[in-house]
């Protein structure tokens, strides 16, 4: 899926790649941030040696309202002949919720296997974190979390529903296959950050013996291959109370569907909130999708206002799981330097600039820093 050219110069004769990225603006303020960040990636593209062609595709809730359709039935196979999935927001304040998120969000992550949901917690210089005399050597970790089992595949049913005796019964899916890959990317994840070379497994193994039972034999088992990560163990709720004292503990953290979505909200908490936290749904053998945790926030649409950080995060996250590392690693030091040292606030129409001269401050950096 990636096209080589040869790129000629006066010097020398190169071979430049050329990637396929399928956008998906969606909803709301989607449309903004995801142009900034597109802006800054074609900074990065050419200063590191790679150029990208883009397709847009208009599903969201101006779609659903105008024609009923949701997601194309044959979306998913379209979009496995790109190399990866730059996404804005899905949220529209006239569609219920939960249409569009289970009808195009869940439905990707699981008719495209993306079974790593990667979200980094990081904090950024100049960005106030409500824990206390904590700073960004503190807040610097990785949840891997499951992201096409567990709780979230909708097993289960209903009984008598509505009446006294009505009984609900929802149950997690963990299979062999699905907990081991996931555990597996986290130890080369681990591997590859070089960090504190530290994979933490939550769980609830004193409670869910049956589902965690799995998990921590697959866990210890698969870091047998890897002598020079230490395999680590942490309830879930002693996790959640380390994040908030000591989140220096956590290097990578791996963990099921249903912990993982809960504790990385919390994390992004930490980190200054979903306005800088971004995200990556992530089938490595296939296409990944990656996306800002904010939401649309359609009270801001149009303004030119909105915080377009964690959209341009979402995309040195596309770029370092394409490899290139390269340029991700000067998108993150880029966005370091505009909130250390130009942005007043994170939050909406209290930046001290507009959404587009964020996006032109970060592509500068990373076009100087080169």
């Amino acid at each position: 899926m990636i096209r080589e050219y040869l790129y000629k110069s006066e010097e020398e004769q190169t071979i430049l790649k050329t990637y396929k990225i399928a956008v998906i603006p969606g909803d709301g303020t989607g449309p903004e941030v995801v142009r900034e960040g597109l802006k800054v990636m074609e900074a990065a593209a050419a200063v590191s040696g790679f150029k990208y062609e883009t397709c847009e595709y208009d599903f969201g809730g101006e779609r659903y309202l105008r024609t009923g359709e949701i997601l194309p039935e044959n979306a998913a196979d379209e979009l496995r002949a790109y190399n990866a999935i730059y996404l804005g927001a899905i949220g529209h304040p006239d569609v219920k919720p939960g249409i569009l998120e289970k009808g195009i969000l869940l439905k990707l992550r699981f008719e495209l296997d993306q079974y790593i949901n990667l979200r980094p917690v990081k904090l950024y210089p100049g960005v106030d974190t409500p824990l206390k005399d904590k700073g960004p050597e503190d807040i610097d970790y990785v949840v891997v979390r499951e992201n096409t089992e567990g709780l979230y595949t909708g097993a289960g049913g209903v009984l008598k529903k509505g009446t006294k005796d009505e009984v609900a019964v929802q149950e997690s899916i963990n299979t062999r296959k699905g907990v081991e890959r996931c555990i597996r990317y986290a130890f080369e994840y681990a591997k590859k950050r070089n960090k504190d070379k530290k994979l933490t497994l939550c769980g609830k193994t004193n409670v869910l013996t049956y589902a965690f039972d799995l998990w921590e034999r697959t866990f210890y088992e698969v870091a047998k291959e890897y002598p020079d990560i230490k395999p680590d163990y942490a309830h879930v709720d002693a996790t959640t109370m380390w994040m908030v004292k000591n989140p220096e503990w956590f290097d990578v953290i791996v963990t099921d569907n249903m912990f993982g979505d809960i504790i990385t909200d919390l994390g992004a908490m930490t980190q200054g909130g979903m306005g800088i936290a971004a995200g990556g749904n992530i089938n490595p053998e296939g296409v990944s999708m990656f996306e800002p945790i904010g939401g649309s926030a359609p009270k801001y649409t149009g303004m030119n206002v909105i915080n377009p950080l964690a959209a341009i995060g979402a995309a040195g996250m596309l770029l370092e799981t394409l490899g290139e590392d390269k340029a991700a690693g000067l998108i993150d030091k880029a966005i370091a330097k505009v909130t250390g040292e130009k942005l007043k606030s994170l939050s909406a129409g209290k930046m001290g600039y507009s959404t587009s001269q964020v996006g032109d401050m970060v592509a500068q950096f990373v076009t100087d820093m080169a």
